[in-house]
């Protein structure tokens, strides 16, 4: 490579996009372009970014192999950053291995870092940790040490262990600060600002009580049945029982949570699942058929009891029943614990992240813009959707995850 060449991508290293810029803005041959590129992304403009990175792809062409690989891999990062997540894997996966069978191990690297984060936010959690494992620790600069600490930790608070998420954030401090990119110290900063932020409340009949993320996995350890309406399942011991694709199940298993230790009335308990407040008798017997089946799903956990007026929790071995709620309860609440990233998403992304339609995602949207919760940027295949930022509280407990089952 030539002298501004290289000095264009020493300045990229270290986040001087502009610095970049003033070197090779004018230049047209296939490496100024695929810097120019990612400089681009660095300035937050992803098309521009996206469109010169496939210019400079096809510059090199197939006798350039290496080359090519890196203006992939940059480009699946600018489709990250666009959340633009229903684009196929496979190009970055041969990207990875031509960099791999060429020894290029720092951007191989930076490759898998970008799959295992398009895994998180999808919510593959499984996927994610076996593309952190496959990682190269001793081959990553101090920057991409940092991201794909953040990356672990953010996989660790999803799966609640916040003692991991602790040390994680701890060395991506550090490696941030050997980087020397305030942009990446920030994001470690707002990433430890999530350990002391509440994530969920526990209600129970004298009130509601604000947890923080290591207070929720200690309550998920302490042995009490929960009823998880972040997640919306049952936990216990560490076994998960979900009931996201049954809500009239969750509505009656939540209904019971906050009448415990109490009964719960029939008349309470339809009005909740069956959203009427003038039952009949089919309504009745409907109830009594849910119930039925509620009782058969949760029997590991707990027995279902009649009771003069309506039904009771009992969970077995004498245990307690916590009702955990999430900080928002909406409608939309995935919809905007995804929005709240500050990103801008496309339908079909936020469709693939909730693993639903994009319909279903259109209507949510519209209800979120008529309340002033979210508003639309660009036209037809351009447009994304933004909202304001959630303050106060982590959505951690409400982005998509695939969570075991019991």
């Amino acid at each position: 490579m030539d002298a501004l060449i290289n000095a264009s991508a020493r300045a990229l290293a270290t986040g001087d996009a502009l610095g970049a810029l003033k070197r090779i803005a004018l230049r047209e041959d296939p490496p100024a372009l695929a810097l120019r590129g990612i400089a681009m992304a660095q300035l937050g403009e992803h098309p521009r970014a996206r469109e010169l990175l496939r210019r400079a792809a096809r510059g090199f062409g197939a006798r350039e192999p290496l080359p090519r690989a890196r203006c992939v891999v940059a480009e699946a990062e600018v489709a990250l950053a666009m959340r633009d997540l229903d684009a196929t894997p496979r190009a970055l996966e041969g990207a990875i291995a031509t960099l791999e069978a060429h020894a290029d191990h720092l951007n191989a690297s930076q490759g898998r870092l970008i799959a295992a984060r398009r895994q998180l936010l999808l919510g593959r959690l499984d996927a994610a940790a076996a593309t952190l494992a496959a990682l190269a620790r001793g081959r990553l600069s101090p920057a991409l040490a940092a991201i794909a600490q953040l990356a672990r930790a953010e996989l660790a608070l999803r799966g609640l262990r916040t003692g991991m998420a602790r040390a994680a954030l701890e060395r991506a401090g550090r490696a941030a600060t050997q980087a020397g990119i305030p942009a990446l110290m920030a994001e470690v900063a707002d990433a430890r600002g999530l350990l002391a932020r509440p994530a969920a409340r526990r209600r129970h009949a004298d009130g509601e009580q604000a947890l923080r993320l290591d207070e929720v996995e200690a309550l998920l350890g302490s042995g009490a049945l929960v009823i998880d309406a972040c997640r919306r399942g049952l936990r216990r011991d560490g076994a998960w029982y979900p009931l996201a694709r049954r809500p009239v199940l969750f509505a009656l298993a939540r209904a019971l949570a906050e009448a415990w230790p109490d009964d719960a009335s029939r008349e309470h308990l339809i009005a909740q699942a069956f959203r009427t407040r003038d039952p009949d008798e089919t309504h009745r017997a409907r109830l009594r058929v849910e119930i039925g089946r509620l009782r058969a799903f949760a029997a590991p956990l707990a027995r279902i009891e009649a009771s003069a007026r309506g039904f009771v929790l009992i969970p077995h071995d004498a245990r307690e029943v916590a009702l955990l709620v999430p900080p928002l309860e909406s409608e939309q609440a995935e919809l905007l614990a995804l929005l709240a990233d500050g990103a801008a998403w496309s339908t079909s992304a936020l469709a693939l992240a909730l693993d639903t339609s994009q319909r279903t995602v259109q209507r949510a949207l519209a209800e979120l813009e008529t309340d002033g919760r979210a508003r639309a940027i660009g036209r037809a295949r351009a447009q994304r959707w933004v909202a304001p930022p959630l303050t106060g509280f982590t959505t951690i407990l409400l982005l998509p995850a695939a969570l075991p089952a019991g």
